[in-house]
């Protein structure tokens, strides 16, 4: 992926993105659970709800989830993450490493940080529009329902109550903030990694897993803060009932004001940090073995 090593072909940059996004997507999918239901409004009020508020803190979220639904409940709308992941980043990657030929400087075929950020802006928009809106959605409404009505049995049953209420763009709710958190994150995410995998090559640090490994939680740790309040913004407007990004932006000024909007950092900072790494770390892995077979 960097701009000193040979184009990887695009069959390898979808399928190794599309692996890698499902291995992390599956490891790291109970802190991802967590930092969703602290970015969810409060339903104290409802009769079909806990009389007791959501934590704050995102690890009492785990504890009480694990103690009072199971272990099970942890993964609640998983599998809709998983085929998100899956089909995210392997657009993400196959984007990118397009859409970055595109961002080179003319003469030098150089990739400077800011085309490396713009590269990967561009490459976010597309994931968007054509794989993280749909499943982000199905993913946060499950979270959501299973709080109180739990009408939803699967990712399956929760597509077709969606599409039965709202149609296809109910689908689609909160997609302004969930282009921009992708668009941003993308950006920063991928840009950030291909900035450092430059600067060592520069400096010539050889390439291993555990380069990979850190460079990807550098990225991941940049992305987080950058973030935040697009991811905030996001996970309102895709609760189980939906609402506009306009809503969504002055229900978390309502709630918490300016800080709100840096709900659930902690844990989604726990999961990025590991989900950079293994998410590169499995990418360069698995586009080793592929790249032979198909240049």
């Amino acid at each position: 992926m960097g701009a000193d090593t040979p184009n990887t072909p695009p069959l390898v940059s979808l399928l190794s993105g599309g692996i890698a996004g499902g291995i992390e997507a599956s490891a790291t999918y109970p802190f991802e659970f967590a930092k969703t239901r602290v970015q969810l409004r409060s339903q104290t009020n409802s009769p079909t709800t806990s009389p007791n508020p959501t934590p704050k803190n995102p690890f009492l979220i785990v504890s009480r989830v694990f103690r009072t639904e199971g272990p099970r409940a942890l993964y609640k709308g998983c599998s809709s993450l998983i085929i998100g992941s899956v089909a995210k980043d392997g657009v993400r990657f196959l984007s990118f490493d397009l859409i970055k030929d595109a961002f080179k400087d003319p003469e030098t075929g150089a990739l400077t940080p800011v085309r490396n950020l713009g590269a990967g802006m561009c490459s976010g928009v597309v994931a968007s529009v054509f794989a993280v809106t749909p499943t982000e959605r199905v993913k946060t409404a499950m979270i959501d329902d299973a709080r109180g009505q739990k009408r939803f049995r699967s990712a399956a049953h929760a597509v077709r109550v969606i599409y039965a209420e709202d149609g296809v763009l109910g689908l689609y709710h909160g997609f302004a903030g969930t282009t921009l958190k992708q668009a941003s994150a993308t950006a920063f995410r991928m840009g950030t990694y291909n900035i450092l995998k430059d600067f060592e090559g520069r400096k010539e640090v050889a390439q291993s897993t555990v380069t990979n490994f850190v460079n990807g939680a550098v990225a991941g740790t940049v992305t987080t803060y950058a973030t935040q309040p697009f991811d905030t913004v996001k996970t309102r407007a895709q609760s189980a009932r939906g609402a506009s990004t306009v809503e969504a932006f002055k229900s978390v000024v309502v709630d918490d004001g300016v800080r709100g909007f840096w709900r659930g950092t902690t844990m989604r900072l726990g999961r990025t940090v590991f989900s950079g790494g293994i998410l590169f770390t499995v990418y360069e892995q698995v586009a080793a073995v592929l790249n032979p077979m198909f240049r």
